[in-house]
């Protein structure tokens, strides 16, 4: 039996990750899929609708039993992004949601399919109180971000009620690792190993007794396709903190970024508006499918000097 696995978002930090990790699995198929035309809205849905008559021909081709899933791991918002810019990317969800709500008909059969989305535990909870936060804390968003998550996670669960399809809701805590985009203003190992690596210091907008939990992207993305298994045998929607499970302040992460480069981080305190946006104690913990988190993961200083040393080959390569 083969699961053939469409990743929406293969460029991206997590979309690449889990690519990469399918890729590694016996019993696992990437899906051939052209990424889509995210600018051009008269063509988003007919690319959506082509893709997946093309997830439903690879499953038909393989022998019965072959199951399918669809990781949705696409996004360009952060905490600042405007709000028409989050209108749109939900609006871009709901198209495809409502093309995927037509598996049946394509001959995916709802059962024997999974659906993973991607949110945000540090947009959901921003503004929560009592941490650290499980899944069974009201979410409370601090910025529009995070109550554009929520909505989108609304799209989904109507989705996974009214199809059948099987549906995890990932609430990823801080994602980090080589290949994150630094043109987004988050991202701050990623941001403090560029900065030492160049003449531009790393600006830090927030207290350095500010408590945040990093996972590093490999160990996220075994996590998500470990739990798109586990939908086989859970039907309904399913809500999961994906975390390290271990904090650490902005202060302990500069004391890495000391040790590692074996002198001074390249960072400065600021200020920005944005600030205001994040909370001080976002310390997570999962008490769905426990199970799951007893794994060994990247250390953190051990996932900073990869993303360092990644910076670094990319910047050689660029000369």
């Amino acid at each position: 039996m083969t699961r053939h696995v469409w990743v929406v978002g293969a460029r991206g930090l997590l979309g690449r990750g889990v690519v990469e990790r399918l890729r590694a699995r016996p019993g696992w198929s990437v899906a051939d899929a052209r990424p889509l035309p995210w600018s051009d809205p008269a063509a988003f849905a007919a690319a959506v609708a082509s893709t997946l008559d093309g997830l439903a021909a690879a499953v038909a081709a393989g022998p019965e039993g072959d199951e399918w899933a669809v990781v949705w791991a696409a996004g360009a918002a952060v905490t600042n992004s405007p709000r028409e810019a989050l209108d749109a990317e939900l609006h871009q969800l709901d198209v495809a949601l409502r093309e995927l709500e037509s598996a049946g008909s394509r001959g995916l059969d709802p059962r024997s399919g999974a659906l993973f989305y991607a949110s945000s535990a540090g947009g959901v909870y921003g503004g929560s109180e009592h941490p650290p936060f499980d899944e069974n804390t009201p979410p409370r968003p601090l910025a529009p971000y995070g109550h554009f998550k929520l909505e989108a996670e609304e799209l989904v669960r109507g989705f996974g009620e009214r199809s059948g399809v099987p549906v995890l809701i990932g609430r990823i805590a801080n994602l980090y690792g080589p290949g994150q985009s630094l043109d987004k203003m988050q991202g701050l190992i990623s941001h403090l190993a560029r900065a030492q690596l160049t003449p531009q210091p790393a600006s830090i907008y927030v207290s350095l007794d500010t408590l945040r939990d990093y996972i590093f992207v490999l160990d996220c993305a075994d996590l998500v396709i470990d739990c798109v298994a586990r939908l086989a045998t859970t039907p309904g929607v399913t809500t999961k903190i994906i975390a390290s499970g271990q904090s650490v302040t902005i202060a302990d992460l500069l004391g890495y970024f000391r040790l590692i480069s074996k002198g001074k981080p390249h960072a400065m305190l600021g200020s920005n508006a944005a600030s205001a946006l994040q909370a001080h104690d976002l310390r997570v913990r999962s008490v769905v499918w426990p199970d799951l988190d007893v794994r060994s993961l990247m250390p953190l200083p051990a996932g900073i000097h990869a993303t360092i040393e990644d910076l670094k080959l990319g910047m050689q390569a660029a000369r």
